[in-house]
């Protein structure tokens, strides 16, 4: 199997790919990050252009609502507006079938993500969790259920491999479980191996991008420190974008 490093690796020819770290429900980044790459595709016009967002777009943040509605409009616009799916945008799903108290939803920020859709819920009183999942199926959108459950988990372009969290070392990245790909952590993060592509994620907060050999991290935290990161690959020109 051909690996590949950082440095030598280059995305697809006559197209430009951007990426986008983890969201959270800032929607104003969401928003200035998508100026930035007009802008940059103004100034520097591509053959072709997509942006891959990778995951975990609701919780914790003020606006998830508004963070859904732009995806779901964008992508109705445009084939250019890729998602992939996080353990965040997974639990939402999870919370909206089932209304269980003690998944991701219930501990990690699903009470801002209910707000955002005029919904209250006590996570500490059963009643109101039942009475909060019930609203929010009455309140949140056909189209973002729909959003939320075509969201692939992994996609490839050039020397590279997009996913929200991270691969299982080892094994190849076509038969990578669906589960570690929006959730691995530790065995991901530390392992120094090269891959037959670079793997750019999310989902562990870092203080700035993360480059290794192997992987790139986009993940600052944009929910709490105020900054939202990209990458931008043109053949085998890469750089970073980042809005506060």
């Amino acid at each position: 199997m051909r690996t590949v490093e950082f440095k030598h690796a280059r995305g697809p020819d006559r197209l430009r790919i951007f990426a986008i770290g983890d969201v959270h429900g800032r929607l104003d980044l969401l928003q200035e990050m998508h100026r930035r790459i007009q802008a940059e595709n103004e100034k520097s016009p591509p053959f072709d252009w997509a942006i891959v967002h990778l995951g975990d777009y609701v919780d914790r943040g003020p606006d998830s609502k508004g963070v859904l509605d732009l995806l779901v409009s964008a992508q109705r616009k445009t084939h250019r507006m890729l998602a992939l799916a996080g353990n965040h945008d997974i639990g939402f799903l999870e919370f909206l079938a089932t209304g269980a108290p003690d998944g991701i939803f219930a501990h990690n920020g699903g009470r801002q993500t209910a707000l955002s859709y005029g919904v209250s819920i006590d996570f500490g009183d059963l009643r109101s969790i039942a009475r909060g999942r019930d609203a929010l199926l009455r309140a949140v959108p056909s189209g973002h259920v729909e959003f939320l459950r075509g969201l692939k988990r992994s996609m490839a372009f050039g020397d590279f491999f997009f996913c929200h969290a991270g691969i299982r070392p080892g094994v190849d990245l076509d038969y990578q479980d669906p589960e570690d790909l929006v959730w691995i952590r530790q065995q991901f993060l530390a392992d120094p191996r090269l891959y037959s592509k670079v793997v750019i994620h999310g989902h562990t907060p870092v203080t700035g991008i993360e480059v290794r050999p192997n992987r790139i991290n986009l993940d600052t935290g944009a929910v709490f420190s105020g900054r939202l990161s990209a990458i931008a690959i043109d053949a085998g020109e890469k750089w970073f974008l980042e809005v506060m």
